[in-house]
């Protein structure tokens, strides 16, 4: 009954309204998806990095929400900044709904002094919406006692199945470090500044998106600010990294805050999301990284009202894999933090 009720909500959702009020997907590793979060982070490791990204949130209620991305992304020395290319496809209602994001971003670096330096990027992207108008259900559809028994009188043959539009996206992103004692970093990004219209039967605009973080990394031994130019620490160093992140789009925040805890190639992460109504849940965070390589799983431990033992909470993984290069242009930072 709970998964008929909640389809019920999407199909009235999407079928009877012209408006369609809904969020983007939101990640809980989500320096682990640079792009994603920011335009600003395009380039910010110097040497090439390729992110890979699933999130599977809700299992316990079927295939409801699954998100999966790709990224690639390096520093231009000739262009000044970094370039970046994301494709990312949101899997939404067993698949009645579809979402594919693919973007390509430059990000200007401005060396402002010997300890801090300043990303602005921008993000061009092409956004198309897929939806099967077949598989879903309309209210004119239930019989009171028997269920959805009836044909809908919806014109569903007539509804367009897909809708293209170009999205764009902006942010900055400040990093640096206060007096070799910590490494600190700040950023803020807005996506879907023109808010373009994504209805499929009416005008329903996409909300504009924004984004705003802040953390920095502490750390514990005399390695844990040391990075080379690709990015990697030593393998003994060990780092605390506060972190906070807030999220708004339309009547949707969100507000993450939580800490990573480096030691050597494990990283350990401990998290709490809440919105302006209630306590969402706990991320639970374990990572490795190496050199050139790093993976991370987190779960999500659903406390609001939606009981985590029916929707098993969400399970997210990442993958990012570093590209050897000789970098030879001007002596950059690399943020200093796990990435996860």
């Amino acid at each position: 009954m709970k998964k008929i009720l909640f389809l019920l909500s999407i199909s009235l959702l999407i079928g009877f309204t012209n408006e369609v009020k809904a969020q983007d997907p939101a990640f809980s590793q989500f320096f682990a998806n640079p792009l994603y979060l920011n335009p600003a982070m395009a380039g910010t490791n110097i040497c090439p990095r390729i992110s890979l990204n699933h999130r599977n949130q809700w299992p316990g209620i079927g295939k409801t929400y699954v998100t999966y991305s790709a990224s690639y992304d390096q520093y231009v020395d000739k262009l000044g900044g970094g370039l970046g290319f994301a494709v990312a496809k949101d899997v939404a209602g067993a698949g009645n709904l579809n979402t594919t994001h693919i973007s390509a971003t430059y990000a200007y670096r401005l060396k402002v002094n010997k300890k801090l330096s300043i990303n602005a990027g921008f993000e061009a992207a092409y956004r198309q919406l897929g939806i099967d108008w077949q598989n879903l259900t309309f209210g004119d559809m239930i019989d009171p006692v028997q269920g959805f028994i009836y044909p809908t009188n919806e014109d569903i043959v007539n509804y367009a199945n897909s809708k293209g539009f170009t999205d764009f996206a902006a942010g900055f992103m400040g990093f640096g470090n206060a007096n070799n004692q910590f490494d600190y970093y700040f950023g803020f990004a807005a996506h879907h500044i023109t808010m373009p219209d994504q209805g499929f039967i009416g005008e329903s605009r996409l909300p504009m998106k924004i984004t705003a973080n802040i953390g920095a990394s502490f750390p514990l031994n005399r390695f844990g600010t040391y990075r080379t130019n690709s990015g990697s620490r030593p393998k003994n160093a060990a780092v605390l990294s506060p972190n906070l992140l807030f999220q708004k789009q339309q009547d949707f925040m969100q507000l993450n805050y939580g800490v990573y805890v480096l030691k050597g190639p494990i990283v350990g992460g401990l998290w709490l999301r809440q919105s302006a109504e209630n306590f969402d849940a706990f991320i639970v965070l374990l990572g490795i990284e190496q050199a050139s390589w790093k993976f991370g799983y987190s779960y999500d431990v659903t406390i609001s009202d939606l009981n985590n033992s029916n929707t098993q909470g969400a399970h997210e993984l990442s993958f990012a894999y570093k590209l050897p290069c000789r970098y030879k242009g001007k002596a950059f930072e690399t943020i200093n933090c796990p990435n996860f």
